[in-house]
């Protein structure tokens, strides 16, 4: 799927592939609230719209996210509500049947990068949990009774932290789909010091990326 992408705004790359295949194999109401957060390019937003009926909204903090994924998702004939914001801030209140997440979940460095560095797309602090800890705080508040949460994530960055952050909410929480990535550019760069740190293997150059379901209960 070609998609426009300005400088800085995250490549859609396998653990998107993963997230909207999951995504097309989730039993989905028609006329669902979906929520994608982090939306990058806007290209999990397009798979959601192109479910029947969906009413997304997607969220990025970055400007050029946010126009990126407005004129992918305008180009292609899909009303989709696209906001800037912090994650759940622009949707403060509002509840949604579906939230889809890719968040930055690499390993990095302990300084938060800034507003205008290029690794705010994948540096998620030195423990890759940055904003996976924060989806999973906020996000069962803005799931509708019976909703569904899917997030992707690399192994690197733990999950069994993700798992029991969601069932320490009271959601269910399983994993639904993993896939065997090679290191794409980030990671290639990074794998010195992930092997110092003992994340990965001497010569590793691979990682597990992983789509964790969460289920909210109907009552």
């Amino acid at each position: 799927m070609l998609l426009l992408r300005p400088p800085g705004v995250y490549r859609p790359q396998s653990d998107t592939d993963l997230l909207s295949e999951t995504l097309r194999r989730t039993p989905v109401p028609a006329g669902a609230r979906v929520l994608d957060i982090c939306t990058g390019t806007g290209a999990v937003s397009v798979a959601a719209a192109r479910l029947g009926g969906c009413r997304v909204t997607a969220v990025d903090v970055s400007t050029r996210a946010v126009l990126a994924a407005r004129l992918n998702t305008m180009i292609r004939g899909l009303p989709v509500r696209v906001l800037r914001g912090d994650l759940f801030a622009p949707v403060h209140g509002q509840v949604f049947d579906v939230i889809l997440a890719n968040p930055p979940y690499v390993p990095g460095h302990s300084a938060l990068p800034s507003l205008h560095s290029r690794t705010r797309a994948w540096n998620a602090g030195l423990d890759g949990r940055r904003l996976l800890n924060r989806i999973c705080a906020q996000a069962p508040r803005h799931l509708a009774r019976g909703g569904t949460l899917l997030i992707v994530q690399s192994a690197l960055s733990g999950v069994t932290p993700t798992l029991e952050a969601l069932r320490d909410a009271g959601m269910t929480a399983s994993v639904v789909a993993r896939s065997t990535e090679p290191f794409g550019p980030v990671m290639r760069a990074r794998a010195g010091v992930l092997e110092e740190r003992r994340l990965i293997r001497l010569g590793q150059r691979h990682e597990e990326l992983v789509v964790i379901r969460g289920d909210r209960a109907e009552d």
